[in-house]
């Protein structure tokens, strides 16, 4: 929406056209197709729509110079509405900041121009000479998604992050109902998770209660994005239910977000899991029984106390090592994490799922020495069918200990989020 001083009243022929282009900017924001052509075909048209409109004012309308500055920004605007940059919108929109400075949302819609350019810089200048007009949550959540951008390779990324978050939260507290800035929020501290090194997991919490806030403005709630990020969250921190839940309602929201293959893939890793638990690997009970007791002469020299699965408590166990043998390594569609079923020297066998730690390290028949694990069972229902396992969740390669040896620095990796549909 325009500038409120700005606004011309109803009977003006200018408010109509600045109702259309309202609307079809809502168009893109809400509207959603398994074919992206359909919706990129309805944009042009509502943009030449609009346009064809302002060609059609009267010449006394045009002729105000008060009035030059709104038509330049309308025009802009409505030929800004796709995802490609247009060298025309830009030049609309840069007269009508140049005549008249005042207009916050004209300032914003050419940062976006500028930011389709690739210009970030200019951008970035744009969205602060509007926020110079006043506070406004729009603007700010704009400059919020632009830093997370600009963060990417930067040598002051962490800090560009840490701005992202600060705009995100001022736009929540101009309007602590409003979704879209609680969607914003969430997803400044998501990136704020992995840019710090993927440890402090308050972070991944705090996105996702932005998230649930987010789903309770009935205009955010229907972002598919909001509830494909919340569930890509939720399968990082294995609340699989959840994330089944949020895929399921992403692609409800937009079919064009394959969501629908997450929940696929994400029920054949649970069957291939749950499976290798009930079946141990297709391993031989006295094979079994042997690799355990082999266990029992391993001899780790840690200053921890030495635990088997079945001692632990449901979530960390700090100052515990467990010790284990590798069975068997299971193979899914997600790089990250590792998964492998273990046994340990009780003869119990569970899910090992390994983070930050590169593929093709641990193989089977390794010996692993687990330290400081976090234990849970997992239960998961979904359609009829119940999965249900033994986990154990190792966050860092420094909790590991390979053949009694700690894992090569060039092994580790920085675990990540692998979501498209998350917003720069």
């Amino acid at each position: 929406m325009a500038d409120l001083a700005a606004v011309p009243d109803v009977f003006d022929p200018l408010y109509s056209i600045m109702v259309a282009v309202d609307k079809l900017y809502v168009l893109r924001d809400t509207f959603f197709s398994a074919d992206p052509s359909v919706k990129k075909s309805m944009l042009e048209k509502g943009a030449k729509d609009a346009v064809v409109m302002l060609d059609n004012l009267s010449p006394d309308s045009k002729r105000l110079s008060s009035r030059r500055a709104f038509l330049e920004y309308l025009r802009g605007k409505s030929l800004d509405v796709g995802s490609d940059y247009c060298k025309e919108a830009e030049d609309h929109l840069s007269k009508a900041v140049k005549l008249d400075p005042s207009l916050a949302d004209a300032w914003s819609c050419l940062g976006n121009c500028f930011w389709k350019k690739g210009d970030l810089a200019a951008a970035k200048n744009c969205f602060n000479l509007a926020l110079n007009k006043g506070p406004n949550k729009k603007i700010l959540r704009q400059l919020s998604m632009l830093e997370r951008h600009m963060a990417k390779g930067a040598d002051d990324e962490a800090k560009l992050v840490e701005e992202s978050i600060r705009h995100a939260k001022e736009a929540v507290a101009l309007d602590v109902k409003d979704g879209q800035s609680w969607y914003t929020l969430g997803n400044a501290y998501l990136t704020s998770f992995f840019v710090t090194g993927a440890w402090d997991q308050s972070k991944l919490h705090q996105s996702l209660k932005a998230y649930q806030n987010a789903e309770k403005d009935e205009a955010a709630n229907t972002n598919p994005d909001l509830y494909f990020n919340s569930a890509t969250v939720n399968q990082y921190l294995e609340d699989y239910e959840r994330a089944l839940r949020g895929f399921e309602a992403a692609s409800l929201r937009d079919p064009g977000l394959h969501a629908e293959e997450q929940v696929q893939k994400l029920v054949k890793l649970l069957t291939k899991l749950e499976d290798a638990t009930i079946y141990k690997g297709r391993i031989k009970s006295k094979r079994l029984s042997t690799i355990a007791s082999s266990l029992n002469t391993v001899n780790v020299q840690l200053p921890l106390k030495h635990r088997t699965m079945l001692s632990l408590k449901d979530g960390l166990n700090k100052g515990v090592a467990v010790l284990c043998r590798v069975l068997l390594s299971i193979q899914h569609e997600n790089v990250t994490p590792l998964f492998f079923l273990v046994i340990d020297s009780d003869g119990s066998s569970f899910i090992l799922s390994i983070y930050g730690l590169r593929n093709g390290v641990i193989k089977e028949g390794d010996t692993l020495t687990v330290l400081d694990p976090f234990s849970h069972h997992v239960h998961v229902s979904w359609q009829d069918k119940v999965y249900q396992y033994q986990s154990c969740r190792v966050d860092f390669s420094q909790q590991i200990l390979l053949n009694g040896k700690p894992t090569l620095i060039q092994d580790a990796i920085c675990s990540t989020i692998h979501a498209e549909h998350i917003p720069p």
